[in-house]
């Protein structure tokens, strides 16, 4: 009973005392970024630019990733996947991240803001904004290292922009479902701000440049999306349901009897060098 009586004291104890981030914290100062947040959609899947098809984005691609470029579309139309990996429910990565195809929210305090995702293999993202320096080493990520700066543009004394920095971003990297690739490497770098629409509050801008070895120049995009009110997060679960099989540098489709179908045509039989074959 004295165990009880102890443990509801320490309860009330701890709920009466006002913690220092919510002292600190004054909400009035940052902009309304709650909700649900998805992509304009225009009739075409989401993609990094938004203002053009997914296999016309006209980036400033090497010669030799736009060469991959191209045989992942061949691929793709083929029956396959090309260099598209959403389909294993790989993590994906920025800034494919901020492209839309998964609603998001933020949290927003005044140490670090955090992007949630609803789909399992779309990482949260924890953009910082405590004033901390770049670490001297990082460990390659699929989200990336952020740091984020908030910025009073028009000097009203509120928050409205947020200007983030991006590095040390893990491969395997693709701009979009086109299997449009990315440098293999950690030295892409990702600019953004994100600011509220001056006459719309439900439209959030993202200004998104994007610095990559698969690039001959800085590639530098207008992200648009549109805030939900009627919030409603359904579970998004890759693995559930999934029925892709990938064997060597073969997908396969398992179909409903578990056996393993062709995704192409013509497409040669997994290799069975393993396996014991029966006698004819």
């Amino acid at each position: 009973m004295l165990y009880r009586s102890l443990l509801g004291a320490m309860a009330l104890l701890v709920l009466s005392i006002p913690s220092a981030s919510a002292q600190t914290f004054d909400n009035s100062k940052y902009p309304d970024w709650s909700g649900q947040w998805r992509w304009v959609p225009d009739g075409d899947v989401p993609r990094y630019d938004h203002t053009k098809p997914i296999r016309r984005q006209q980036a400033p691609l090497k010669p030799e990733y736009q060469a991959l470029f191209e045989a992942s579309i061949k691929d793709q139309d083929s029956g396959g996947f090309g260099l598209d990996t959403n389909y294993a429910c790989i993590p994906q990565t920025m800034p494919r991240l901020m492209n839309g195809i998964v609603p998001f929210e933020f949290l927003v305090s005044p140490g670090v803001t955090h992007v949630l995702f609803e789909r399992m293999n779309y990482q949260g993202r924890r953009i910082y904004t405590d004033g901390r320096q770049w670490p001297k080493t990082l460990e390659a990520i699929s989200t990336g290292y952020s740091i984020g700066r908030w910025l009073d543009t028009d000097s009203d004394g509120r928050f409205d922009t947020l200007a983030v920095e991006t590095r040390s971003i893990r491969g395997p990297k693709t701009w979009d479902q086109s299997g449009m690739p990315m440098a293999d490497d950690n030295e892409t770098i990702v600019m953004e701000r994100l600011y509220l629409d001056k006459s719309d509050p439900n439209i959030l801008h993202n200004e998104m440049t994007t610095i990559d070895n698969s690039l001959t120049r800085p590639w530098t995009v207008l992200k648009i999306f549109k805030r939900k009110t009627d919030v409603w997060w359904s579970e998004d679960n890759c693995i559930e349901g999934q029925a892709h099989v990938t064997i060597g540098n073969q997908v396969y489709f398992r179909s409903a009897d578990g056996t393993i179908m062709p995704m192409k045509r013509d497409q040669p039989p997994p290799d069975l060098k393993y396996f014991k074959r029966p006698p004819n």
